[in-house]
């Protein structure tokens, strides 16, 4: 009677187990449209990229259906579909990069290892397998070893594991199959056939430049710091009273930390691509390495203002009558001057040297300094004297990161020949400035030599 009871007992566990099972089988399939559409509304350059994949395939895919084309290749059309698969990729620089890596390493590779299956021949056929073996270890050690040298490895690691692989192939087979050189020649035809379709395809339908890519990812790194700056001073001062406000908009600068990676390979892709747009030949990409990095320093150290906005410790409400004005502006200013920048950036203009926005950030640095060199903090407690003194580092200290930032953008605006602004652009009307000048300079000459100014129209 006991043993009966076990058994239903495990029986009914599990079917229970399988019931829950089924019931999360069917709501991870009822979540999959809701991820598939948000993936496809963060870029909808993913639904055409997936469009261009099946299209350059199938073209390729033709040499299998067509007789004719098929007699030309034989197998050996698979590779161009292969190759395809293998070599296209989201932007034009990455496909560029790729299918320039394959088509080179496998044409050379094909070369060496028809010249390589040649030398072998001559001695005999008893010499042939031994002189291969040293043809193949002494190029595979070489290429191995050349891989392990950073700008190889960044820009070049596809093209010599292609290299390698191709001619090993090449001239490994080529001991057992007597047609070499027939046989070199379909494999690294079909496999450029298939390179230049995925390039064709990549550039000419819909192209993703990773260029601009990398230049708006600048300018939106530079507007993440901004927002943040902007709405520090009035979040830090918040009463706790108050309603929560948008301190979690403030949070996307967090995403900059970690975009090293990102701009690198934006850097390696658009290096392989053509002129474009505004971007010319030669442009200098890696200024934006310079500017990327300076923009994470930057966001290491809102991060640890940030840190600020949690703290335990809070400063009475005489501390913050005190410093209130003084943080809001040093923070909103240097806010402002980097969303300055993050517009010059964007728009791929000159940064002016007399930006309004940078000289009022000086100012409320300078009157933040001074403010703490007063006897304000007299009778304060020793923990809120460090609070405010850290946050008073910290923006003095995101001040002069920005100021280096500045100087990195003004000289990538130096290489790239930014366009600078017309008066027009500037001001709006150069007809009522030019009349503001005339007047301006009217009465500074009245003020100077005592003579009145008489205008007939």
């Amino acid at each position: 009677m006991e043993a009966n009871v076990v058994v239903e007992g495990g029986s009914s566990n599990s079917w229970l187990a399988l019931v829950d099972s089924i019931v999360k089988i069917r709501s991870k399939v009822a979540e999959f449209p809701g991820k598939m559409k948000k993936v496809a509304e963060d870029d909808p350059r993913r639904i055409v990229h997936s469009f261009k994949v099946g299209l350059a395939i199938t073209l390729v895919s033709l040499f299998y259906y067509f007789d004719h084309l098929y007699v030309g290749f034989g197998s050996s059309a698979m590779w161009a579909v292969l190759t395809v698969i293998v070599v296209i990729e989201f932007s034009v620089g990455a496909t560029l990069g790729k299918g320039l890596n394959r088509g080179l390493a496998t044409f050379l590779a094909g070369t060496l290892g028809f010249g390589a299956h040649h030398l072998a021949n001559l001695p005999g056929r008893e010499l042939q397998p031994i002189l291969l073996g040293i043809f193949v270890f002494i190029l595979a050690a070489t290429v191995s070893f050349i891989r392990f040298f950073p700008r190889m490895k960044v820009r070049y690691d596809y093209g010599l594991l292609i290299f390698m692989l191709t001619f090993c192939l090449i001239s490994v087979s080529g001991y057992r199959d007597e047609e070499v050189l027939e046989m070199a020649h379909k494999r690294v035809s079909t496999i450029l056939i298939g390179g230049f379709t995925a390039i064709f395809v990549c550039i000419f339908i819909c192209p993703v430049w990773a260029g601009e890519d990398l230049h708006n990812l600048a300018a939106n790194n530079l507007e993440k710091l901004a927002s943040f700056l902007e709405g520090f001073g009035d979040e830090y001062f918040r009463k706790s009273s108050e309603p929560e406000s948008n301190k979690a908009s403030l949070q996307a600068y967090k995403s900059i930390l970690n975009s090293k990676q990102s701009e690198e390979s934006l850097v390696n892709f658009a290096r392989w691509e053509p002129p474009h747009g505004p971007f010319r030949f030669r442009h200098p990409w890696k200024q934006y390495l310079k500017i990327g990095s300076l923009t994470r320093q930057c966001a290491y150290r809102i991060e640890a203002l940030n840190g600020c906005l949690n703290s335990d410790v809070q400063a009475s409400p005489e501390t913050c009558r005190n410093f209130r004005e003084a943080f809001i502006k040093a923070s909103s200013e240097t806010g402002k001057a980097v969303k300055g920048l993050a517009s010059a950036m964007r728009t791929m203009t000159l940064p002016t040297g007399d930006c309004p926005q940078t000289a009022k950030s000086k100012n409320a640095a300078d009157n933040l300094k001074s403010l703490l060199r007063t006897g304000l903090c007299e009778g304060i407690d020793i923990v809120e004297i460090l609070e405010v003194a850290t946050v008073a580092s910290l923006l003095l200290d995101i001040l002069a990161c920005t100021e280096k930032i500045s100087e990195s953008i003004h000289e990538l605006a130096s290489l790239a020949h930014f366009k600078r602004l017309e008066p027009d652009e500037k001001d709006g009307n150069p007809d009522l400035d030019k009349q503001k000048q005339v007047w301006q300079s009217s009465n500074s000459i009245a003020s100077n030599h005592h003579h009145h100014i008489i205008t007939i129209e």
